[in-house]
C-alpha cells in the first residue's frame, strides 16, 4: 500500500520540475538566442513480484510480476532549433542562420564562452562586446598583408576609436575596353603633323605634335573620312595629281610628205610606272600640211579619252595640252610626241615630253619613291612628296628653288595648301585632283572614291602671293582614349591617360598605337619626350579581336612631389589570346571597366558587418576594408554544452572540443547583419505543455489521496 503513495510522490516531484522547466521556457521567451529546454521522465526500478518462466511441455510460459514504483525526470534535453530572424537598426546587431555559436571571452581570450545572442557593441576602448562586456573572438586585418587571415589562431576583436588608414599606392591599373575594328567607327580624331620638311626621304618623317612628341601622324591605310567611314585604301590605289595645265607646242610645222600617206604620232602613256605602254595616233596626210596638221589635231583629239592629251593648232605648231580632267584620261602623266618617219613627224621626229600630272599611291610598307612616282603610306608622306612637287613643276626649277608653297597637316587632319604670300617666292597654282585607275591585265587597280573625295577638296587656285590657303577633307584615325587618377605614397592624386590610335591592319593581326601620359608635373621614368612623361607603345589584336601582345605592361611614375619615386604601376590589358580585357570587335570602341588598387588616407567612418561575420570599415577617403571577422565555433553535440546563464554556454566533456573557423563553412551557418535571433519558445507548445504537466501532477495527488483513504480503512478493521 505504501508503493502506491511513494508512486504518488514522485510523480509530484517529477510534474514540478517539468513545470520549473516549462516556467523557465515561458519567462525566456522574449530573450534573444534562447533555447528552450524540456524534462525527459523516465520510469523508477520495478519490484518483481514473480519472474518469467519458460514454456516447458504442455505448459506455457509466465511474463514476469512487476510493480513499477514511480517516476523521475532522468535528463534535460534543450531544443537547439533555429530561432526567427527578426531586423534590428543596429550595425553591430548579428544573427546566426544555421548551426554554431559567437565565440566570447571574460579574460582576453584566455577562456572562451559561447553564444547564440549576436546583441554586439564596441564599449570605449574599441571592444566589441556583448552585455555580459564579453569580448567576441575572431581575427584582425594584419597590417603588413591588409588582409584578415582566418587561418591564424582567434583574437579579441578591438578597433581602436579613431582609426585611421594610411595612404596606399597604386600597384595595378585594370583596362577593359573594346577598339573598334570594323569599316564605320563613331569615336575618331585627326591625324595631323607639324608642316613637313622639303626633304622626300625613304623613311617615315618624324612628324611631332605642339609638345615635340607625337611620332606618326597616320597610316593612311586605316584612316577613316569625316564621316567615319574607312577609305580601305589598297595597294596601288591613289590619285592624280596636276599643278597646272601643262601644254607644249611642237618645235615646228609638221612637215609636209605625200597626200593619202599614213602617219602617226606615238605616245608614252606609262612612263610613270615603266612600262613602256605606248598609244599610237594614226591619221592620213591631206594635201597640204595645214590638211595634214588638221588630220593629225583631229585624231589626237579623237583619242583624249585614252591619252588625256587635247590637241590644237597655234599658228601652224601642234599644240598639246592635259588638264587633268578626269579619271579616264589623268593616267597619261607624260607625253612624248614623235612621228614615225622622216615626213610625218614633228620638224622630222622631234621629240616633245612634258610631265603633266604626277600619280601618289598607296604602299604598305614605308614610303619610297621611284623614277616618276611617289608611293605614300602616311599622311606625312603624301604631304611632303605633294610640296616638293608643287614646287618644282609651278617653278620649273628642279627642286623648287625658292619657292613660298607649303603643303602639311593640319590639326584638323587636312592636307593644307598655301602660299607664303610673298612676290619674290610664289607661284601661281591650279590645283586638279582626280582618281588613279587601271584596268588593263595584270595591271588592276580600282578608283578609291573616298580617297579621292577626301583629297579633290583640294582642286583650287591660288594666285602668286595669295595668302588664302586651300584644305583637303579631314583625314581620321580611330581612336580611343581612358583616364583614371592613381595615387602615389602620399594619397596624391595624378591622372594617368591611355590613347589608343589605329595605325595598321594584318592578316595576322591589327594593330593600335598606345599613348600613356602623366601630368606635366610628373615624370614617367621609362617616358620619352621632353617632359618626361608620355610613353608610347603598341597593342596588338588576333584576328578573331583577342588580345595579342600590349607593350609596354607598366609606367614607373615619379610623383616629384616628396613621395616615393619610381613608383612601378603594372597596366593589365587582358590574358594573351583572352578576351578578358582589350578586344577589338566591330561593336563601338568603349571602356567597360577600368580601376585602380590605390587610395589616398582617410578616417573610420562607419562599420558594417557582412555574412561572412567580416567588419567592414567604411573611410571617408570612399574606400571599404575588412577590419576583422567574427569566428564562429561548432560543436558534435550542442546538446552537450552548459548553460551559465547571461545567453552563455561553456563547454562540456560530452559536447565535443569547438571547431573553429568562419561562417557559412563546413557546416557552420551564415550571419545576418543588423539583426538578432529571437527566443525558440512556442507559446502556443509551451502553454499546452503547462496543462499536460498540471493534469499530470493532479492525477498523481490523486493516487496518494486514493492511496490514504485505503490505508484509512485498513486502520478501521482493527476497531
Amino acid at each position: 500500500m505504501l508503493k502506491s503513495l511513494f508512486s504518488g510522490v514522485s510523480g509530484l516531484q517529477s510534474h514540478q520540475v517539468a513545470m520549473d522547466v516549462e516556467s523557465n521556457n515561458i519567462a525566456n521567451v522574449n530573450t534573444v538566442g534562447f533555447k528552450y529546454s524540456r524534462a525527459n521522465f523516465s520510469d523508477l526500478l520495478a519490484q518483481t513480484k514473480a519472474i518469467a518462466t519458460a514454456p516447458q511441455g504442455q505448459l506455457g510460459g509466465k511474463n514476469p510480476v512487476q510493480v513499477g514504483l514511480g517516476s523521475t525526470v532522468s535528463s534535460m534535453t534543450r531544443i537547439f532549433s533555429q530561432g526567427s530572424i527578426q531586423n534590428s537598426d543596429k550595425n553591430t546587431d548579428v544573427a546566426i542562420q544555421g548551426d554554431g555559436f559567437f565565440i566570447i571571452s571574460p579574460d582576453n581570450g584566455n577562456t572562451y564562452k559561447y553564444t547564440r545572442a549576436g546583441d554586439f557593441k564596441f564599449d570605449a576602448g574599441g571592444n566589441f562586446v556583448d552585455n555580459n562586456g564579453y569580448i567576441a573572438q575572431g581575427w584582425l586585418k594584419d597590417d603588413v598583408t591588409g588582409k584578415v587571415d582566418s587561418n591564424n589562431p582567434v583574437t579579441s576583436i578591438i578597433i581602436a576609436p579613431g582609426l585611421t588608414t594610411p595612404a596606399n599606392a597604386t600597384q595595378e591599373i585594370v583596362l577593359k575596353a573594346n577598339l573598334r575594328s570594323g569599316p564605320h567607327i563613331e569615336s575618331f580624331s585627326p591625324a595631323y603633323s607639324l608642316a613637313p620638311t622639303n626633304a622626300i626621304t625613304t623613311t617615315e618623317p618624324a612628324a611631332k605634335d605642339a609638345n615635340g612628341i607625337l611620332v606618326d601622324s597616320g597610316n593612311l591605310g586605316v584612316m577613316f573620312n569625316p564621316n567615319g567611314d574607312a577609305l580601305s585604301l589598297q595597294k596601288g590605289q591613289g590619285v592624280w595629281v596636276s599643278y597646272n595645265d601643262t601644254n607644249v607646242d611642237a618645235s615646228g610645222p609638221l612637215v609636209q610628205g605625200v597626200a593619202g600617206d599614213a602617219m602617226s604620232v606615238v605616245f608614252n602613256v606609262d612612263a610613270e610606272l615603266n612600262t613602256g605602254g605606248t598609244i599610237t595616233i594614226n591619221a592620213t596626210q591631206g594635201g597640204t600640211a595645214a590638211e595634214s596638221m588638221s588630220n593629225l589635231i583631229a585624231a589626237i583629239n579623237a583619242a583624249s579619252a585614252k591619252t588625256g592629251i587635247v590637241a590644237s593648232d597655234n599658228a601652224g605648231t601642234i599644240h598639246l595640252i592635259n588638264t587633268n580632267a578626269s579619271d579616264a584620261a589623268s593616267h597619261n602623266i607624260s607625253v612624248n610626241a614623235a612621228g614615225t618617219t622622216a615626213n610625218t613627224g614633228f620638224n622630222g621626229g622631234a621629240t616633245e615630253s612634258v610631265t603633266t600630272a604626277k600619280r601618289y599611291f598607296y604602299t604598305e610598307v614605308p614610303g619610297s619613291t621611284t623614277a616618276a612616282s611617289s608611293k605614300f603610306k602616311t599622311m606625312a608622306e603624301l604631304s611632303n612628296f605633294i610640296q616638293a612637287d608643287a614646287r618644282e613643276l609651278v617653278s620649273g626649277v628642279a627642286g623648287g628653288g625658292a619657292n613660298g608653297i607649303t603643303v602639311g597637316v593640319n590639326k584638323k587632319g587636312q592636307l593644307e595648301l598655301k602660299n607664303s604670300g610673298n612676290t619674290a617666292d610664289d607661284y601661281a597654282i591650279n590645283m586638279k585632283i582626280t582618281g588613279y585607275s587601271d584596268s588593263r591585265t595584270g595591271q588592276e587597280v580600282s578608283n578609291n572614291v573616298r580617297f579621292t573625295k577626301n583629297m579633290s577638296v583640294l582642286n583650287t587656285s591660288l594666285a602668286k602671293s595669295s595668302t588664302r590657303s586651300a584644305y583637303s577633307q579631314a583625314f581620321n584615325a580611330a581612336t580611343h582614349s581612358s583616364s583614371i587618377d592613381v595615387f602615389d605614397s602620399l594619397g596624391s592624386k595624378h591622372t594617368i591617360r591611355m590613347e589608343f590610335r589605329k595605325t595598321s591592319i594584318g592578316k595576322t593581326a591589327s594593330e593600335w598605337e598606345m599613348k600613356i601620359s602623366s601630368p606635366e608635373t610628373t615624370e614617367l621614368l621609362n617616358g620619352q619626350g621632353p617632359y618626361k612623361n608620355i610613353v608610347l607603345g603598341t597593342i596588338k589584336f588576333s584576328p578573331d579581336g583577342s588580345l595579342l601582345d600590349p607593350n609596354p605592361t607598366f609606367v614607373d611614375l615619379d610623383p616629384k612631389n616628396g613621395a616615393l619615386d619610381g613608383q612601378h604601376i603594372d597596366l593589365s590589358f587582358g590574358t594573351i589570346g583572352k578576351f578578358d580585357g582589350m578586344t577589338s570587335f566591330d561593336s563601338p570602341s568603349s571602356t567597360s571597366g577600368i580601376s585602380q588598387d590605390g587610395y589616398t588616407g582617410g578616417d573610420l567612418v562607419g562599420i558594417r558587418i557582412d555574412q561572412s561575420g567580416t567588419l567592414v570599415g567604411s573611410f571617408s577617403n570612399g574606400r571599404s576594408f575588412g577590419l576583422a571577422q567574427i569566428a564562429m565555433a561548432k560543436f558534435t553535440n550542442n546538446e552537450g554544452l552548459s548553460t551559465e546563464g547571461g545567453n552563455v554556454y561553456i563547454q562540456t566533456a560530452n559536447s565535443g572540443d569547438p571547431i573553429i573557423g568562419t561562417a557559412a563553412t563546413s557546416g557552420r551557418g551564415f550571419i545576418q547583419s543588423a539583426a538578432l535571433e529571437a527566443s525558440n519558445v512556442d507559446l502556443s507548445r509551451a502553454l499546452t505543455q503547462l496543462i499536460i504537466i498540471q493534469r499530470g501532477f493532479q492525477a498523481n495527488g490523486k493516487t496518494i489521496t486514493t492511496s490514504d483513504q485505503l490505508l484509512q480503512t485498513l486502520i478501521g478493521l482493527k476497531n
